[in-house]
């Protein structure tokens, strides 16, 4: 379905009944991140996957500023609120993970158990944000530039995604063609809007955060296994899951155990 927020349309697929489970996908991803997942989480949530702006369906906006963090943060409450859900546990995945630890901030009432895999809550200090926004605008002038299959490319081949290499061919296929749907307007405005370099910095907040948190990190993926064990020691509710073997998409690499462990944690905390 399409579901419009303060002029802005997203692409909102909704399945099952029971609580809400908002899911929010990475950088390049989309509602298709979740689809071996809905079967199964369907049967016991309401699941609410949206894509997020800039990605899969949902609209791209002129002005990058409507996409700020913030602004983003705001829509998905007026979303959970069109769909009658007074509060959602939301499940986000790296760019996802840092929009849902940026919901349960802003909007804390609306959030009842976060699962954070591969998040972070930004950048500590403003010179590193100042550079890492930078960094973000010379990628996002290259999609624009050389267009997103040339990007895809690239982007495949970063540190990040190397024990990618070892999945199964048809699976790698799968997460390119999802990489690939996306416009370069599309890549770039998220960029602009939703960087890392450009949203708040959360750190000095997370001690106010006491929502029952899962933290689940890669064991390969060592800046976000560094930055889930900082994140840990600030927040009050918190547990860290090492995922063995795997980098920094534990939820591809390592499914059954992304899927048990995610189902585990919400029952426990309904």
């Amino acid at each position: 379905m399409e579901l419009t927020v303060d002029g802005l349309q997203y692409h909102v697929e909704v399945d099952g009944e029971g609580p809400a489970l908002l899911l929010l996908h990475g950088f390049t991803g989309s509602v298709r991140t979740w689809d071996p997942w809905v079967d199964r989480w369907s049967a016991r949530w309401r699941l609410v996957r949206v894509d997020l702006p800039g990605h899969g369906q949902s609209a791209v906006p002129a002005d990058p500023g409507r996409i700020a963090m913030e602004r983003v943060c705001r829509d998905l409450a007026g979303i959970l609120e069109q769909l009658g859900a007074e509060r959602a546990h939301v499940l986000g995945y790296s760019m996802g993970g840092r929009t849902a630890l940026s919901f349960a901030l802003l909007h804390p009432e609306r959030v009842a158990a976060l699962v954070l895999e591969s998040a972070s809550p930004g950048l500590a200090g403003e010179e590193e944000r100042r550079e890492r926004a930078t960094r973000d605008e010379v990628l996002a002038r290259r999609i624009e530039v050389e267009g997103v299959p040339a990007f895809i490319r690239w982007w495949e081949e970063i540190p990040l995604f190397a024990s990618q290499k070892r999945l199964p061919t048809e699976i790698r296929e799968r997460i390119r063609a999802e990489r690939l749907s996306h416009s370069p307007a599309g890549l770039a405005a998220s960029l602009r809007g939703m960087g890392t370099g450009i949203q708040p910095s959360w750190w000095d907040r997370l001690d106010s955060l006491h929502h029952p948190a899962l933290l689940l990190v890669g064991e390969e993926d060592r800046k976000f296994f560094e930055v889930a064990r900082r994140m840990k020691a600030r927040l009050p509710c918190a547990h860290l899951e090492i995922a063995a073997d795997v980098g920094h998409a534990v939820h591809v690499e390592r499914p059954d155990f992304f899927g048990t462990i995610v189902t585990d944690f919400i029952l426990k905390n309904r």
